[in-house]
């Protein structure tokens, strides 16, 4: 079965964009899946206005570990992250910064208290460069302006899901894999949904959502 035929059951495009909004205004975490011709991967979404260690903990044990923020350029550029290197030649072109970590209130930045810590210092209004620690932890992620109708990311779509929802302009992304290490796809992605009452949606989904409505986003 292909990827629409399996999230058939999760509603339209529309609907499943705006039940994936309402769970992040009420703090649950959301699975966005990119296009099959592209990673084809699903990743666990959550505000990081909201994260809790608890959620936090869900993503290092079912997910990859590698626990990425997604920001804008602007708070990227206030904490003056630079690139994690200066040339990327990654093939979808994933913006990393350097890694970080809260330069206060945590022990050694590695566990989901300190993991959450350093993601609250960093999307502070009034947070300074110097409020956090290099290299670190957290894998800020800068978003292309214009989000998903820009670049078909999931750094794009989960700082519009935030804009959305109106929240925070700042989310936590996780690869989910399964047990083996493999990463799920859309049948693994739609089940593990089920089982953590989280929607499923689509880049695809959001894209079609914001020409609809003529969603203008930061």
């Amino acid at each position: 079965m292909n990827q629409l035929s399996l999230l058939a059951e999760f509603g339209g495009p529309i609907t499943r964009v705006e039940n994936a909004l309402q769970a992040l205004r009420e703090g649950r975490g959301v699975l966005l899946l990119d296009d099959e011709d592209r990673e084809n991967e699903g990743d666990i979404i959550y505000s990081a206005e909201t994260l809790t260690a608890e959620q936090m903990a869900l993503m290092i044990r079912e997910c990859s570990g590698i626990v990425c923020l997604c920001l804008t350029d602007e708070q990227a550029n206030k904490l003056e992250l630079p690139p994690m290197v200066q040339v990327n030649d990654s093939k979808n072109q994933t913006a990393f910064t350097v890694t970080i970590e809260a330069r206060h209130g945590v022990t050694t930045g590695v566990s989901a208290k300190d993991r959450v810590t350093t993601i609250k210092t960093a999307i502070n209004p009034n947070a300074k460069p110097d409020d956090l620690a290099r290299p670190g932890h957290v894998f800020p992620l800068r978003a292309r302006k214009g989000g998903v109708l820009a670049r078909r990311g999931h750094t794009e779509g989960t700082v519009d899901l935030m804009q959305m929802a109106g929240l925070m302009p700042s989310g936590v992304l996780c690869e989910v894999t399964n047990p083996d290490g493999t990463m799920a796809k859309t049948p693994e992605i739609v089940a593990f949904g089920k089982l953590h009452n989280m929607p499923v949606l689509t880049i695809e989904d959001m894209v079609q959502y914001r020409m609809q409505f003529d969603l203008k986003l930061a």
